[in-house]
């Protein structure tokens, strides 16, 4: 069995030489999207949003007692409001209002760790909800229908960490008919509805270009990863999370020469990836990751190993072009995988990674940039206009139901 296994790996060290060989000269190639080429979309003109004024126990008092809010992987609800404020898209006549926004900071609410606590959410929700539908027409008209929230919780507005929970609890009945603009996307999904805008997790823009390194440094790490591959605290048996993925990662791979992975996480991860041909992204706890965001950022091609997944604004940029997609019963594969693509795939791939407005696209810079994440959420509304009469409600109609839910959410917040 030695020759063989040796054999094996010249084989795939010669194909790592072979792709870090070609990896030079890249120039930049326009990124179409399967809507087509909507990446720089100006979405001005197209949509007028009208933003709620809430009492600041909504959102700016919740900040100010849990600042670091402001640089976890949620925190896109903050900037989306901050952008909108100031946004040309924005009036102060709700009359002429396409779109009605708003602006709760359902997970800023922190563990002494920084992990955001969803329990609270549904409350907050139907709180705001009342108190709009109490001091403003427009919710009644259509219980939602013209409205839209940003919920980037793990799943979403099922509001909880674990997925047989969230699915368990479903979406907060009251945004059901809203557009929900969420973090979390994944095909047949009770958390997911249809029309839902799915986004990118927030990662500071500040910290990742502060550890940008010279571009045309080699890509010397064939695949790269730092994380988690069980998660102890929360499933002491290791099966459940990432349904099992990380776990398979780890065990097929931790003594590969060409696997840089590990659970440690050094300072200097971010120049890791820009010298890394492949990144892995695998699902945790939900399917979507800060990773995602950062490999593109950084040029790293995505392997993205989550069933299902709906990606970040998937009808512009072009997700089956620039990542490698890997079933999760296929991860035990993945050295071959990887080392079976053609150079000119992977050159391809890196060609449009490098192109700068992928990158805005998935990023929520202040202040803002045209083609950015805040415009890509902009397009994704005005593609959903003009709003159909049948969201109107006659006089008198009821289609939402008030007292729906667990008991708890029912208590007043």
């Amino acid at each position: 069995m030695i020759i063989p296994m040796c054999l094996r790996f010249l084989v795939l060290l010669c194909a790592f030489l072979s792709a870090i060989s070609a990896y030079q000269n890249l120039h930049t190639e326009r990124i179409s999207g399967s809507a087509g080429d909507v990446l720089e979309d100006d979405p001005v003109g197209r949509l007028k949003v009208y933003v709620y004024e809430l009492p600041s126990k909504y959102n700016k008092k919740l900040l100010q007692k849990e600042p670091r809010c402001l640089t976890h992987m949620f925190a896109a609800e903050i900037f989306m409001h901050r952008f909108l404020l100031s946004s040309p898209v924005r009036t102060l006549n709700p009359e002429e209002a396409d779109w009605f926004y708003t602006p709760i900071y359902a997970t800023c609410d922190l563990t002494p760790n920084g992990l955001p606590l969803p329990f609270k959410s549904p409350r907050m929700m139907r709180s705001a909800i009342q108190l709009i539908s109490s001091n403003w027409p427009y919710w009644n008209r259509t219980e939602g229908a013209d409205h839209f929230f940003v919920v980037p919780h793990d799943f979403g507005a099922c509001f909880h960490y674990q997925e047989e929970k969230a699915i368990e609890r479903g979406i907060l009945p009251l945004l059901k008919r809203a557009t929900l603009v969420q973090t979390f996307g994944q095909r047949n999904h009770v958390c997911l509805n249809d029309g839902s805008i799915t986004i990118p997790p927030y990662a500071p823009p500040q910290k990742m270009q502060a550890h940008l390194i010279p571009q045309g440094t080699p890509r010397s790490i064939f695949v790269y990863f730092r994380g988690l591959f069980y998660d102890v605290n929360n499933d002491p048996e290791g099966g459940y999370y990432a349904r099992g993925a990380r776990a398979a990662v780890w065990e097929n791979f931790k003594d590969n020469p060409l696997f840089d992975i590990s659970t440690e996480h050094p300072t200097t991860y971010y120049e890791d990836m820009q010298r890394a041909i492949f990144c892995l992204c695998p699902l945790g706890w939900a399917p979507w990751s800060p990773r995602l965001v950062e490999a593109v950022v950084f040029g790293c091609i995505p392997v993205i190993i989550a069933d299902d997944i709906v990606l970040p604004f998937a009808d512009a940029i072009p997700w089956e072009e620039i990542g490698v997609f890997v079933a999760e019963e296929d991860v035990p594969n993945l050295d071959t995988i990887l080392t079976s693509l053609p150079t000119e795939v992977i050159l391809r791939k890196q060609r449009l990674l490098a192109n700068p407005s992928m990158k805005r696209a998935m990023m929520f810079p202040q202040p803002a940039q045209p083609g950015d994440a805040f415009h890509q959420i902009l397009n994704g509304l005005a593609r959903k206009l003009p709003h159909h009469s049948s969201i109107y409600l006659k006089p008198g109609q009821k289609l939402l139901n008030w007292t729906a839910g667990s008991v708890g959410d029912l208590k007043p917040w």
